[in-house]
């Protein structure tokens, strides 16, 4: 049992922030110009896959030596094959409400924004815009809602019992769910796990205090602590699975990237287990928020790069989720930089994936990079990054999760269990739901992931695969 299940008493002051401002620009102060020794030793470090320091991560961030930065790319690349293999798990986000309390002056559902049509889909809506996303090949959903009384725990988890219902044929159900919704108490966050969510995802947007009372203006996510502890409450209610990010353009990247791993480091002292996933969302354009078209502290595709690159780094066995908010050029290069989790087909509206393009802008909460369908992405993750795209759902269901799964990955044993089911699920989507072309090149590339594996195990996957191709669905070790 994971250690947070059995806390009777948080064993934490929600009172008080434990992101300490002085202590993190003390750090960056200190290693504004790392010598290439400071930077190599740091290097030869991270390559034991054991993760950074603060201290550590703050002479990466600071690295001004061009070849250091390229050896630093290469580790990352390395460090993510050695844990997570070439594999690349595909998701899709639901919007279900852009109702919101809120004033967010980054974010299209703002409160304020009168501008913006509101809309919380109801059953039969749910119905059709889980049906597309199956049609697509889908199996994980990213449900979203907006902070606002319609969408208490009660109607999350209703509407989270209407998505897992979708059936279509033998292949098409959503096989997990995970959620990204407003903060709650421990005892609504443990009526949210009796709806069997995977993940729960909440942002803290910036770790900054000040910044985050400034872009923040009214509704409940102006208390910084609350949101702040949200993911202690959820562990302490039971959820296993958390996830993490910030937003980056509100304030020094520098700093919300040392904060992150703050928030990681003290996940795992407090709970027994760090999140489970962080993400990097950055600022992009939102229908009614100017502050969305100049962010304050703009974060360019080479500082993002380093972005990505060192939280591989610094913490080898987290899941790092990339989405469609970034053009597809730029998710190819971070593919190789440590990104494990990438969206694909993806809409920002609550019926997008219904709606016409038009209804989408008047209705989403920002705009997307990359805008390609969901086959076509696929195609260029086999063809062109040689990478397996995975629809695996089995740990969740299996029980590795929480510190479970942080235990299989530390000892580098997940890739037993994931890269024979990333194979089998793809096959799945293959036989069902893929083009003509990605079916050729993604059977090729089965293929040749079948000859790396020992004598054994390849024997055990071919049977899985010949049991998918004769019509056996969502088989998992």
């Amino acid at each position: 049992m994971s250690a947070h299940h059995d806390l009777k008493q948080p064993i934490y002051d929600p009172s008080v922030s434990f992101i300490n401002e002085d202590k993190i620009w003390d750090m960056l102060n200190a290693n504004v110009t790392p010598t290439a020794e400071q930077v190599q030793a740091v290097l030869t470090k991270a390559r034991q896959c054991e993760g950074l320091t603060m201290e550590d991560t703050a002479v990466l961030l600071q690295n001004q030596d061009s070849e250091l930065e390229r050896q630093m790319f290469a580790i990352a690349r390395d460090i993510k094959d050695t844990i997570y293999g070439n594999r690349i798990v595909l998701f899709a986000p639901l919007y279900v409400s852009n109702h919101c309390a809120n004033a967010c002056s980054y974010c299209g559902f703002n409160a304020d924004n009168h501008e913006l049509k509101r809309k919380t889909l109801k059953h039969d809506d749910i119905v059709k815009e889980v049906e597309i996303l199956e049609d697509m090949g889908h199996k994980r959903i990213l449900a979203v809602y907006g902070e606002h009384p319609r969408n208490n725990v009660t109607a999350i988890v209703d509407s989270i019992a209407t998505m897992y219902s979708v059936k279509q044929g033998d292949s098409g159900e959503i096989r997990r769910i995970n959620v990204n919704c407003a903060p709650m108490d421990t005892q609504d966050f443990a009526v949210l796990k009796t709806a069997a969510i995977g993940t729960y995802q909440c942002f803290q947007e910036t770790y900054h205090r000040s910044t985050y009372e400034q872009v923040h203006t009214k509704g409940k996510k102006k208390d910084y602590l609350y949101r702040l502890y949200a993911m202690h409450r959820a562990m302490e209610a039971g959820i296993d699975d958390v996830g993490i990010g910030a937003l980056f353009g509100l304030y020094d990247y520098r700093f919300e990237l040392m904060a992150l791993l703050a928030h990681a480091q003290q996940l795992e002292q407090d709970c027994g287990v760090g999140p489970h996933t962080i993400s990097f969302p950055r600022i992009e354009p939102a229908h009614g928020s100017s502050l969305s078209e100049k962010p304050p502290f703009a974060v360019d595709d080479e500082c993002f790069k380093r972005i990505v690159a060192i939280t591989r780094l610094a913490v080898p066995y987290t899941g790092l989720i990339l989405s469609t908010r970034e053009s597809a050029e730029l998710r190819k290069e971070l593919l190789s930089l440590g990104v494990s989790q990438i969206s694909a087909g993806s809409k920002t509206a609550p019926g997008g994936y219904q709606a016409s393009q038009q209804d989408q802008h008047d209705a989403e909460q920002f705009s997307l990079g990359d805008h390609r369908a969901m086959d076509d992405i696929i195609y260029e993750l086999v063809t062109e990054s040689d990478a397996i795209p995975s629809f695996c759902t089995g740990c969740y269901r299996k029980g590795r999760t929480g510190d479970h799964f942080m235990g299989l990955a530390k000892q580098q044993f997940i890739g037993k269990f994931c890269q024979p089911n990333a194979l089998i699920t793809f096959r799945e989507y293959l036989n069902d739901y893929a083009s003509e072309r990605t079916r050729t090149a993604g059977n090729l590339l089965i293929e040749r992931e079948l000859d790396k594996l020992s004598p054994s195990r390849r024997r055990n996957v071919s049977q899985c695969l010949t049991m998918t191709d004769e019509g056996k669905r969502d088989i998992y070790l």
